[in-house]
């Protein structure tokens, strides 16, 4: 079963196509979960156990995890691990290098930690892409039109009658299929998405900004022409809770801030 297989499965199954992000901050998790060994783990498997019904999947920021060293690499170790295997496992990488390292950074979070798709900067172009979508059953989330409020220094620079961003996703779908190649598109740019989803609907995005950074969520339901999508909700859903909250509020109001996000999104008309 490639991506689009897995991700078209288990979102009809969990009816979503909310992705959870575990971007967990040690600093910001309520207090129950400082006793343990490893707290990130224990709290990402809490928030895991809450939520694997009402999601298509998670997403690990990896670098809160590469800054915790040792106890960071076996938290995605042990919170991969607590994922369901039918919902599918996103690295939030951003990787982009040579062709030579960018094969050791596909083995690393595909054949040694299995995650079905990791996020790719573009930037060096197509062969620090091909490592990683020569993997037929694997798959990549490209870079295109950020969230962050800085995207468009460059992604919306004109480069003869395109955009960067417009370059960039041309470029990358030639060199591999619908398949395994998607693209980041930031929920605040609702017309660009309506744009691509209508030409590319084979094409899978995931979509940051909703929540946490505030962008409309009804508008940009009703701006995405494709099934084959997801939306990521990080802070807005994992920090739902109090830090002085006892472990069954806790997972109740993370559940409940994920129910919330996966109503909103279910609200949309299907295309």
């Amino acid at each position: 079963m490639n991506f689009t297989q897995k991700l078209n499965y288990i979102s009809k199954k969990n009816k979503s196509n909310l992705v959870i992000g575990l971007d967990t901050d040690l600093k910001k998790i309520p207090d129950y979960f400082l006793k343990f060994e490893n707290p990130v783990s224990e709290f990402n498997k809490t928030v895991i156990d809450a939520t694997k019904d009402l999601c298509a999947g998670y997403k690990l920021n990896i670098a809160f995890y590469e800054f915790l060293e040792e106890k960071g690499i076996q938290a995605v170790r042990e919170s991969l691990n607590s994922i369901p295997d039918d919902l599918i496992k996103i690295c939030d990488a951003k990787r982009g290098d040579l062709d030579n390292t960018a094969e050791m950074y596909a083995a690393a979070f595909f054949d040694k930690y299995e995650f079905d798709s990791v996020t790719i900067s573009p930037y060096m172009g197509t062969d620090s892409v091909l490592p990683f979508i020569k993997r037929k059953d694997k798959h990549v989330f490209v870079l295109a039109l950020t969230s962050n409020r800085s995207s468009a220094d460059f992604e919306l620079l004109k480069a003869g009658d395109k955009f960067l961003y417009e370059h960039v996703t041309e470029k990358i779908l030639s060199a591999g299929t619908e398949d395994n190649i998607g693209f980041v598109f930031g929920a605040n740019y609702t017309s660009e998405i309506n744009e691509f989803t209508a030409k590319h609907p084979g094409v899978s995005l995931l979509i940051p900004g909703i929540g946490a950074q505030g962008n409309d969520i009804d508008l940009l339901m009703e701006n995405i022409m494709t099934e084959n999508f997801v939306i990521n909700s990080s802070r807005n859903i994992i920090y739902a809770a109090e830090r002085s909250d006892d472990l069954n509020s806790i997972s109740e109001l993370i559940r409940s801030a994920a129910s919330k996000v996966n109503e909103s999104v279910n609200k949309r008309s299907k295309t």
